[in-house]
């Protein structure tokens, strides 16, 4: 796989940035040590630095070897999961309950590795601007950037992305144009009854029944109202009710999340779940009241720019090992919230095979990036940053 020679030349000090990083976790907007590293090295490369967006997010702003009028942005976050990490290795986990279970701490040595590149060489025109972004878990980090003023600031005319993907070996890239990774969108459905003793249901209204039925009734919206074709996926996740053994309580709390690739799509799916729960509540003479949030749109890579990071890919793990017609995937992600604003393209590296180094899913206490790909992934930037923004 031929990663630019002097890349690999830095691999050993791209993972000791690393494996810092996932010894010091540090979750949504807290990513104050993170953005104080991201921020002294990009300085230390001669690259002009701006602090302040979305609280901890680091741009780096990079001028090339002539000024075109044209720009390109690469992002990367960097946010840890609150989770206790059970990997035993000397880099693990500083912080009880904090680790790096997603690989976010590779994806920004990996920027951080071709912004010194692009630094040095020089080997473009026009602007790149590196952009470190916090809170991709759950908080949307992304939007927060993009609501205060990120294109603003930084008028990038494209932007990409990446993530590390376990289950994908060590060199193999995929994408696909179009919806790529589903909108995250969660509800909270509370049911309230009529509590009574465990032993006297007749004299109350038992709202654990009532839920039993919504949580079925939920499923058959994909299953039975929907074309099998329309991708959706709707779990309860959650239930919380009661205290005591002989207690019928007086509500019941159900939890979960919704994720599709349409925004209609998407409308009457929120629709469905209300006019379900509350016409069975109604029917059992409870009461109920539903919370749903939209969080994260969907991931729509744009094909002209899909089409660039294939060919960004290919120079670094040759063609045959790019998949452009990778199935979409039901996870979510922030960068959505980039791509509404400017054209670009989100892929997934490998980060190894199943059973092998670098296959533990994320999200897994025993998850670790797999740092022998720092250098392919500070490549693919370089390689997508001088075939975008050209000399001459």
């Amino acid at each position: 796989m031929p990663v630019i020679n002097s890349i690999n030349d830095t691999v050993e000090e791209l993972t000791a940035w690393r494996r810092d990083i996932h010894a010091h976790p540090e979750t949504a907007f807290e990513e104050v040590r993170t953005s104080d590293i991201v921020a002294r090295k990009l300085a230390s490369f001669g690259i002009e630095v701006h602090r302040g967006l979305a609280k901890t997010g680091v741009v780096g702003v990079l001028k090339g070897a002539a000024d075109n009028g044209r720009s390109i942005g690469l992002r990367a976050d960097m946010d840890a999961l609150d989770m206790l990490e059970k990997n035993d290795f000397d880099y693990r986990s500083t912080i009880d309950g904090k680790m790096h279970g997603y690989g976010h701490d590779g994806h920004t040595s990996m920027l951080l590795g071709a912004a010194r590149y692009l630094a040095d060489t020089r080997n473009f025109d026009g602007t790149v601007y590196f952009i470190f972004q916090p809170a991709e878990e759950n908080e949307g980090g992304a939007g927060v950037m993009v609501e205060e003023g990120l294109f603003d600031q930084f008028p990038a005319e494209q932007v990409y992305g990446l993530h590390n993907s376990p289950g994908l070996p060590v060199g193999k890239v995929a994408m696909r144009a179009g919806p790529a990774m589903a909108a995250f969108d969660i509800f909270e459905i509370v049911i309230t009854g009529k509590g009574c003793h465990g032993a006297m249901p007749h004299r109350g209204n038992d709202p654990i029944v009532i839920a039993a039925q919504v949580v079925t009734a939920l499923q058959t919206i994909v299953s039975r109202a929907k074309n099998p074709l329309d991708s959706a996926v709707v779990s309860v996740t959650q239930i919380h009710a009661g205290d005591a053994w002989n207690v019928i309580p007086e509500d019941v709390v159900l939890r979960g999340t919704v994720r599709c690739f349409d925004y209609d799509l998407r409308d009457w799916i929120e629709g469905r779940i209300e006019t379900l729960t509350k016409g069975i509540c109604q029917a059992y003479g409870a009461r109920a009241t539903l919370r749903y949030e939209k969080r994260y749109p969907p991931v729509v890579n744009t094909p002209a720019e899909t089409e660039r990071a294939a060919a960004a890919a290919a120079a670094v793990v040759g063609a045959e090992n790019v998949e452009t017609d990778a199935a979409p995937n039901m996870a979510s992600e922030d960068f959505a919230y980039m791509l509404q604003e400017r054209p670009g393209c989100y892929i997934w590296m490998g980060n190894g095979g199943e059973g092998g180094l670098g296959g533990c899913a994320v999200h897994n206490p025993h998850y670790d990036f797999n740092d022998n790909i720092l250098a392919l992934g500070a490549s693919y930037w370089a390689n997508l940053v001088e075939g975008i923004l050209p000399r001459g």
